[in-house]
């Protein structure tokens, strides 16, 4: 898949433990999610409280991939550019390039968005790719709303981050506490930075659930940049509080060219 021959464009080199296992360094307990082995439970530590913990140890936390990739509607659209892919698939493009990277490295991986708890191999992949190409009824905008986050785990979010800022503040702010930290990679297409109307242009959510016409477009171009200048900055700011990277990519661009970045950014997280 297309996924696979972006992740063999990077040499993994050094890239973590090749192998699978499970360090002895001490992390941390977590409470037990769905999808946890039974036989993982400590049971000690679980006789002194009221649920059920695991022991983690610091090598299984640290390596862990998590990857949230926004499927709304939004980020169907994709300009009139020859064979520009829509921001969905390149972002799903990149999510499982990361998690093919991972996966070779011996690291687990899995998407915050579901209850299952990363895992690694290759059959992982597959549960994952499935996972991304499911269609079905979603919102205009996506909001990150991640289900699993391994303490001290990394962590991506592919989105176009048009929708409330809230819920990426939310998500990024629980994620620091639990010792998270990763890459909000922002994906647009180029008419969405150059905004090229001008007279009169319908406008239209790709739902269809908001239409709006005006005459004279060219006249709300200042005011739609100045407001997406400003969201680019919100995400900066909230990525440096929480110690997390923001990443801007065009869908005009190679994949190859966001995914070194990514790789080199994550790389520098472990």
């Amino acid at each position: 898949m297309s996924a696979e021959r972006l992740a063999a464009t990077i040499l993994l080199g050094d890239h973590g433990r090749k192998r699978a296992g499970s360090g002895d360094a001490f992390w941390q307990f977590r409470a037990a999610q769905p999808g946890d082995p039974r036989k993982s439970i400590d049971w000690r530590q679980s006789a002194r409280g009221d649920g059920h913990f695991l022991r983690e140890t610091e090598w299984q936390a640290a390596q862990s991939l998590m990857l949230w990739v926004d499927d709304a509607a939004s980020m169907r659209f994709a300009g009139s550019g020859v064979d520009r892919p829509s921001k969905l698939r390149r972002a799903q493009t990149l999510g499982l390039a990361l998690a093919v990277l991972a996966v070779r490295a011996g690291e687990r991986t899995g998407l915050a968005s579901m209850a299952e708890p990363p895992r690694a191999g290759s059959a992982q992949l597959i549960r994952m790719a499935s996972a991304l190409m499911e269609g079905g009824e979603v919102p205009d905008y996506g909001a990150p709303r991640p289900r699993v986050m391994p303490f001290g785990s990394r962590a991506v979010f592919l989105s176009d981050f048009l929708g409330p800022v809230e819920a990426v503040t939310d998500a990024l702010t629980a994620a620091a506490d639990r010792g998270v930290q990763g890459v909000l990679l922002q994906i647009l297409d180029p008419e969405e930075e150059a905004f090229p109307y001008d007279g009169r242009t319908l406008f239209e959510s790709m739902s269809g659930a908001v239409r709006f016409e005006t005459l004279k477009a060219g006249q709300l171009r200042d005011d739609y940049l100045a407001r997406l200048t400003a969201r680019r900055a919100a995400l900066r700011d909230l990525c440096a509080r929480t110690g997390w990277r923001y990443q801007l990519h065009h869908t005009d661009g190679s994949a190859e060219a966001a995914l070194l970045p990514l790789y080199t950014a994550l790389e520098r997280r472990k």
